[in-house]
């Protein structure tokens, strides 16, 4: 396990120590260093193919750095023992970018999965904290629908129900924004920030759109050619001197970021 500095333990829910991964020989992470802080909404923002992917899948536990660590309230994940590491993966949840829902099953079903698979729970107990979740999403009248006959955005609130089922303590949404249209993406962003003030948690969002960014983020880090160039409050990197920084968060064509 890694040593926290004395009063950081209750500060970062997640610390990323130099962590290198590579895939095909190619180095994805390259000394990635950040820390994640607690009861807060975090927004890592990067291009395209810059690593967030990778970076998502070490923060669950699906990959382990070659180097470095990640380290979860205190815990080093990759040495944590299996069962242990099966826990860490059911306290966190996620939103995949398509809202990753099971076609054959309900909007209730796909909510109840989790719970069901995870907790010792009676049929009534779950049914209980799926029409709570689903209420809270907006989608109460819709749990006897499959995922073929809900919008992109009711979908990725369906997947954001399922997130929240089983009471995460960190939820990860990824590119929670992607297909769709910028009145959804607010609305998301919104729903996002409510149930942030309702359930508390650390809340991480991965995505590389500047608006939500503003919309919502209280955190800020912005990760390029798999290093974090720099993170902070948002305040603090909105008004950022670094010239990577000020290019991609003000979305100008000038600056150290190019087509390439």
């Amino acid at each position: 396990m890694t040593a926290l500095p004395p009063g950081d333990e209750n500060r970062w829910s997640i610390r990323c120590i130099d962590v290198h991964k590579r895939l095909g020989g190619v180095a994805i992470l390259d000394g990635v260093t950040l820390d994640i802080p607690d009861d807060t909404i975090t927004i890592v923002l990067g291009p395209s193919g810059t690593g967030k992917s990778v970076l998502i899948k070490h923060l669950i536990g699906l990959m382990f750095p070659d180097s470095g660590d990640i380290v979860v309230h205190g815990n080093s994940v990759p040495q944590l023992p299996l069962p242990q590491l099966l826990a860490l993966r059911r306290s966190i949840g996620v939103l995949f970018q398509d809202g990753a829902l099971f076609g054959s099953m309900s909007v209730f079903d796909n909510v109840a999965f989790p719970l069901r698979q995870h907790t010792e729970r009676s049929e009534a107990e779950i049914a209980t904290v799926v029409k709570q979740r689903l209420a809270d999403v907006g989608l109460g009248a819709f749990e006897h629908l499959h995922p073929s006959e809900l919008s992109g955005g009711m979908r990725k609130r369906a997947g954001f129900a399922r997130a929240l089922a089983i009471e995460p303590d960190i939820v990860i949404f990824d590119e929670p924004d992607s297909g769709l249209d910028p009145v959804r993406t607010a609305l998301l962003c919104e729903l996002i920030q409510e149930m942030h003030a309702t359930y508390g948690g650390t809340y991480i969002v991965v995505t590389h759109d500047i608006a939500a960014a503003r919309r919502i983020g209280e955190y800020i880090a912005v990760l390029w050619k798999g290093r974090i160039v720099e993170s902070g409050d948002a305040a603090e990197m909105f008004a950022s001197e670094n010239p990577f920084v000020r290019q991609f968060l003000s979305g100008s064509a000038s600056g150290p970021l190019g087509m390439d």
